[in-house]
């Protein structure tokens, strides 16, 4: 499979710019108000890239809505997180096509990429295959994929999914310490996975700060994904705050 504008765009940022952010909005806690003035604000602070997506069941006709109200508001890449096939909507970018590699549950290693692909073909979206690997405390995320997550203290562990992943043809790996982690993802297991890894490596959930988003960064992550922060008063700031940590990181 050939590379996608989506994908070189964020491969070519990550190349300039070292450590990248992306912010991520779950539909199912914004209004369509609220996802196009959160898109604004973050295209605005420097994100490089809007990720629509959650852990639980949205309204199609809602997911649409917000896609689109994004899609009107800027201009930076769209990028579906699919919890399932009912995340897939016509009117993005992209879409992580991803199997979550610690769930026992075979369908979502693979039953729900069955059932979605077709649809990804119809709208004419741009498949970014995805090893997602949830660690930590794992939050909804980890409940509904039925994951054993990976503990922090087993850096190796995480390293070995990874690798994994990257083996079967994965163009990118995803840390999730699950939406509202109580602590984000060490730097120990970050460096550990980044080390063994030749594709971009994505880390997210409990980064709340710019330094932690300093630590994540400079521990090895090539995109850095914040959720939670869209969702509080003063959210324009943090963004700004953290992306601004990022690229001095990178400079």
């Amino acid at each position: 499979m050939i590379q996608g504008p989506t994908e070189k765009y964020l491969l070519e940022k990550i190349k300039v710019e070292g450590t990248i952010h992306i912010t991520l909005i779950d539909p199912e806690k914004v209004t369509v108000e609220d996802a196009s003035r959160i898109s604004g604000n973050s295209r605005d602070s420097g994100t490089a890239a809007i990720m629509i997506g959650g852990s639980t069941f949205v309204s199609q006709t809602h997911l649409d809505d917000v896609v689109k109200a994004i899609k009107s508001r800027v201009s930076i890449p769209t990028i579906l997180f699919p919890n399932n096939v009912t995340g897939i909507s016509s009117h993005a970018d992209a879409l992580w096509f991803m199997s979550l590699l610690n769930s026992v549950d075979p369908y979502f290693l693979i039953g729900a990429q069955i059932l979605g692909a077709p649809l990804v073909k119809k709208y004419g979206l741009e498949p970014l295959p995805m090893g997602y690997v949830i660690v930590g405390e794992g939050g909804t995320a980890g409940i509904v994929g039925k994951a054993i997550s990976v503990p922090y203290n087993k850096p190796e562990l995480a390293a070995a999914h990874a690798l994994a992943g990257q083996y079967l043809g994965m163009r990118f790996i995803y840390l999730e310490g699950g939406s509202g982690a109580a602590n984000p993802v060490p730097p120990e297991m970050i460096g550990a996975v980044k080390h063994v890894l030749e594709v971009p490596l994505i880390v997210g959930g409990g980064i709340r700060t710019k330094e932690q988003a300093l630590t994540a960064a400079s521990a090895g992550a090539d995109i850095i994904v914040t959720g939670n922060l869209t969702e509080t008063s003063g959210s324009k700031r943090k963004i700004a705050e953290i992306i601004e940590a990022i690229k001095k990181h990178g400079n």
